[in-house]
């Protein structure tokens, strides 16, 4: 089930915000005004969130030190629009 509160929420119901991200493991989505404003997770699931991306970066910084390719930006976004297209 997707959490959905009000942002006033970490003010007025912390605790239970708290409980839902770190006992509940979930993440929670607040809105401010009916839109999304912002979203809480815990530190341990942002990580494994970024945990790949840092890797991918890490990658292709050895990959730049290591060759004199290059790729323009419409190179890359079309060898990703492809892989998405391909992954449909």
């Amino acid at each position: 089930m997707i959490n959905i509160r009000p942002v006033s929420d970490l003010r007025n119901s912390f605790s239970k915000i708290e409980d839902i991200v770190l006992k509940e493991d979930q993440t929670l989505y607040l809105t401010k005004n009916g839109y999304g404003s912002m979203v809480v997770m815990s530190i341990e699931k942002y990580c494994k969130l970024i945990d790949n991306i840092d890797f991918k970066l890490d990658e292709a910084d050895e990959f730049a030190e290591k060759t004199d390719i290059r790729y323009s930006h419409n190179e890359i976004f079309s060898k990703v629009r492809r892989k998405i297209d391909d992954s449909k």
